[in-house]
This record gives structure tokens, C-alpha cells and sequence, in this order.
């Protein structure tokens, strides 16, 4: 019987994060669980593609658009289960018997990791904190969790939509019951340290309240990247 879990992950320009989190992933190869490792990328101009040949994945590219891309990914990989991960997320170790317990005694439901930033501090906690609260009352991960899910429930939810910014909110408001895995997703706080922890938390407040009230967003887009 083949592994049950493809992996797939989008990149965009991705060589500086990516080794390490493949590497993150060996401990789910010794444990049988990942059957392939699915790249979609976006047009990356840097080695992203030379370091997803080297490591065995299967690599598939397109426009740059990370809904589009995790679409043609998962429609592209052949596991019961889709793990679907950022390029900048690595799992924290212990996470492959997290995922089997799971795959064994989680009746079907889709999962996600907690959250932790790979930075200290109480803000880092902070942030973090109230993005597991979020995801524990309301059942909505934002993809730098991580989304687990079987692929029949995956297919019944029409997938992710080709959309550039909250694909990720879109496919979690269409499922049915999640569960929050006990191992963290570490996942990279640049975007915060940049901008400052509380400005950059308020924007993507303020991105997903916006996104609820129907703006587009391919104009969502635009203001998140600054």
C-alpha cells in the first residue's frame, strides 16, 4: 500500500527557505507517511526549481497566483491525504507521529499545526496566540498553519479558488469541523519584524475583515505584500 500524505507546497523565489523546510519533512519519509513531494511554483528566477528537482519533487509551475498554484498541485498529487505547507513553514519535530495519530484515530476530519513564529518575545507569543485562539473558535487557519485533509473532502469542497491572497480562508470556510494538531508549524516572522508586530497584525485583521465584507481579493493582494 502506497504512503497515504502528499506533501505540496507553493513557491515563488523560494531558495532561501526551502531547503530547511524540506528538511523538516525527513522525519515523515522514516516514519512511511509522504508518498511524493508536489512543488507548484509561480515563475521562480532563482535556484527554487534546482532545489525541488534535487530533492525528488514532482515540479509544476504557471502563473503566480498561490491559489491557483495550491490548485494545480493538489489536482496534480496522488496521496489519500493532501499536507499542504508554506515554503517558509517548517513542522517541528514529532510532528509525523502527530499526523499518523491523526490519519488513525481522526475520523476523516481535516487538521491544521499550531502556530509559533521562529522568533522570540512576547509579541511573537502574543500574535501566535491569538491566531490559534482564532483557529480553535472559529475553525480558520491561515496557510502558514498548514492545512491536513483527506482528498475526497478536499474535492467535495471544490479545493482551493485561483485567488492571489485568502485561498487558504476560503477552503477552511467550506469544511466541516477542524482539528488543531498538538505539534506547532514554525513558520518565518519576517513580514512582522518588518513592519512591526501590532501594525502588521492589525493589517491582516483588517485584510480578513474586509475580505468577509466582499472586497476582491486580487485588491486585497495588492495592500498585504507592502
Amino acid at each position: 500500500m502506497p504512503a497515504p500524505v502528499s506533501i505540496v507546497i507553493p513557491t515563488l523565489n523560494a531558495e532561501a527557505e526551502l531547503p530547511a523546510a524540506l528538511e523538516h519533512l525527513m522525519e515523515g519519509l522514516a516514519a512511511g507517511l509522504i508518498r511524493e513531494l508536489v512543488i507548484t511554483d509561480g515563475g521562480s528566477t532563482d535556484a527554487t526549481r534546482a532545489i525541488a528537482e534535487a530533492s525528488g519533487a514532482e515540479w509544476i509551475t504557471g502563473t503566480p497566483s498561490r491559489g491557483g498554484q495550491l490548485r494545480r498541485g493538489c489536482a496534480a498529487a496522488q496521496g489519500e491525504w493532501l499536507l499542504v505547507l508554506h515554503a517558509d513553514t517548517r513542522l517541528e519535530a514529532g510532528w509525523a507521529a502527530s499526523v499518523a495519530k491523526h490519519l488513525a484515530e481522526g475520523q476523516g476530519r481535516s487538521a491544521c499545526f499550531r502556530l509559533q513564529f521562529r522568533a522570540k518575545g512576547p509579541m511573537a507569543a502574543w500574535v501566535a496566540g491569538w491566531a490559534n485562539l482564532r483557529t480553535r473558535l472559529f475553525a480558520l487557519p491561515y496557510g502558514d498553519q498548514g492545512l491536513l485533509i483527506r482528498r475526497d473532502i478536499y474535492e467535495a469542497a471544490d479545493g482551493y479558488p485561483d485567488q492571489p491572497l485568502m485561498e487558504d480562508v476560503a477552503l477552511a470556510r467550506r469544511l466541516k469541523g477542524l482539528t488543531v494538531l498538538p505539534s506547532a508549524a514554525l513558520t518565518s516572522a519576517a513580514r512582522y519584524q518588518r513592519s512591526g508586530w501590532l501594525r502588521r497584525g492589525a493589517r491582516n485583521l483588517w485584510t480578513l475583515m474586509r475580505y468577509f465584507l466582499g472586497v476582491a481579493p486580487e485588491r486585497l493582494a495588492g495592500s498585504y505584500s507592502k
